[in-house]
């Protein structure tokens, strides 16, 4: 017998999973809740008719659907209005990472197939020899965080808050196929070029309604949900800021958008504006709590989720000592974020600090629609028991179906109907998934497995380092050994090295690390390389320690 179909009376609405149905929910439950940058207070009411008058700007600009609108700005509420008003009109939304070099940055815009660039006015100086590398830009739409309307811009180019008031006030959206592709950005990898990622208006309202529902389900002192104040420590351009700010407007939350990230600033806004809740990549908690005055700002209730690299336990404990709800969130590009989530459910209080601390710092269980296995390489599933290690691979209906114009790339990603990670894991019977590395960063030194992640967990537990990498270095009898990598803080002795030396050993000795996987060489260093969104780069340290 054939499937059965739902009866369809001609006059029903289809109603199509759409970005604009997003801005319509959060405006008519909040149409009054504030939006913050710089000195610039927007209502939500406000915000949907700039949305609308930027829609009605770039029509008149000859965006429509199919062309590809980039942006080059710091967080703020341009961008948010982006996040909207392109997609709406059925346009593509190409968020450029404004922190690669210059002739990345180039690529992507003219691999996205950019026809508008909007940038604010901080970029000027790349903008002449951008323009001269792509082939397609044919609109330059300057932006910046000072009224001025009437500010001189290039012959031929416009100015964003002229447009805005030039237009008129609404712009008669229309309905589309949801399956047309909505944002498109590029995965900033240390391997060879960046890979384009993108995703459709229907994967992306999936993705905010999950994530609407998983936080809102968290204990009270981690979830995120309405009454709360949000600040995204992402970059917007990183994966549209994990989708946060469209769950944020569903929400009807205030939003805070801080511009360039600095800490100071950071911290005026959590103090002044009263955020409760943010997310960011280890680095910046780090650059937060390191600040000078942060000692000067109250932490306690700030609810972190960190993500994009691993939380190290000693990060996990210093974040915490000062009051803020911190814990650990898993995805990747390729997942648009979201994919797995920590946090306790209303048991907290069963756990000593450090239980507490070694369950925020797993990677999470997985978030509703998200078909997780942790496999070994024959694709069967390993034991959950904690302790097994296998590669996680992973489906659910928002992951990107393929990068753009890379068929091999693609095959490889998703290889027998499953996304693959790239990251070794393991799995307890509670649905727990801990990282063990990253596969091309795991150390394998004579038959045996050591884990990187581990051993820059166990480091930065120690009072005098504030930062540490862990890389394999060529060895004639093992095949790879661990080199340990440290930044020492302000007040470090000057043996350092010898010290965490004699600290791994004791480790150790108590059975908390494996003996082989104590390193011979501790490197003090000044700092650590890091990708363009805060990523320990451990290509390029392992290129810099090769000897």
């Amino acid at each position: 017998m054939p499937i059965r179909r739902c009866e369809v009376t001609p006059s029903a609405y289809a109603y199509p999973l759409l970005i604009r149905q997003l801005l319509r929910s959060g405006v008519a439950i909040a149409p009054q809740q504030e939006i913050v940058h710089a000195d610039r207070r927007l209502t939500y009411r406000r915000l949907e008719a700039r949305i609308g008058c930027l829609g009605a700007a770039l029509s008149r600009l000859g965006v429509g659907e199919g062309t590809t609108v980039a942006v080059m700005d710091w967080d703020s509420h341009r961008y948010l209005e982006c996040f909207f008003a392109v997609p709406m009109l059925g346009a593509v939304l190409m968020t450029v990472n404004v922190r690669l070099a210059p002739d990345q940055i180039a690529y992507t815009i003219d691999h996205s197939e950019a026809e508008v660039l909007i940038v604010h006015e901080d970029f000027a100086p790349l903008v002449p020899a951008l323009l001269a590398a792509v082939s397609r830009i044919r609109r330059v739409i300057w932006a910046s965080d000072a009224e001025r309307p009437d500010a001189v811009v290039p012959a031929g180019d416009y100015r964003y808050e002229a447009l805005i008031a030039a237009a008129p006030g609404e712009h008669p959206w229309s309905d589309f196929d949801e399956n047309a592709m909505a944002t498109v950005f590029y995965t900033t990898g240390t391997t060879g070029l960046p890979k384009a990622v993108a995703f459709s208006h229907r994967q992306i309202v999936l993705k905010v309604l999950v994530t609407y529902g998983a936080w809102a389900a968290q204990a009270p002192g981690q979830a995120f949900r309405q009454g709360d104040v949000y600040m995204p420590i992402t970059p917007m351009f990183h994966v549209q800021a994990w989708s946060f700010p469209y769950v944020a407007l569903l929400l009807g939350v205030k939003q805070v958008y801080p511009g360039k990230y600095d800490a100071a600033n950071l911290l005026r806004l959590r103090r002044e504006e009263g955020v409760t809740f943010s997310h960011c990549v280890p680095t910046l908690l780090d650059m937060l709590l390191r600040a000078e005055n942060s000692l000067d700002t109250d932490l306690s209730g700030w609810k972190v989720c960190v993500g994009g690299a691993s939380l190290s336990q000693g990060l996990a404990r210093a974040a915490l000592e000062r009051g803020m709800d911190v814990f650990a969130g898993y995805g990747l590009s390729e997942t648009y974020a979201g994919t797995l989530l920590t946090g306790f459910a209303g048991d907290q209080a069963r756990y000593d600090t450090a239980g507490q601390i070694a369950i925020r710092c797993k990677a999470g269980r997985a978030l509703p629609l998200v078909d997780l296995r942790v496999v070994d390489p024959e694709m069967r599933d390993v034991a959950n028991d904690d302790r097994t290690v296998g590669e996680l691979v992973v489906r659910m209906p928002w992951a990107v179906q393929g990068y753009l114009g890379m068929a091999e790339a693609s095959e490889r990603l998703w290889e027998h109907g499953y996304l693959h990670t790239q990251d070794l894991a393991t799995i307890d019977d509670a649905g727990y998934v801990t990282i063990v590395d990253r596969l091309k960063d795991v150390i394998k030194s004579g038959g045996e497995w050591i884990s990187s992640l581990e051993l820059e967990s166990l480091l930065t537990r120690h009072d005098d380092v504030a930062e540490a990498a862990v890389i394999a270095v060529a060895d004639a009898r093992w095949g790879e050994r661990p080199l340990a990598l440290v930044v020492p803080t302000r007040s470090a002795p000057a043996d350092l090295a010898e010290r965490l030396k004699a600290y791994l050993q004791q480790l150790s000795e108590q059975g908390r690390l494996s003996r082989f996987a104590v390193p011979e060489r501790v490197e003090i260093v000044a700092s650590l390389a890091r990708t363009s969104v805060g990523k320990l780069d451990k290509k390029a340290l392992r290129e810099a320690f090769a000897r």
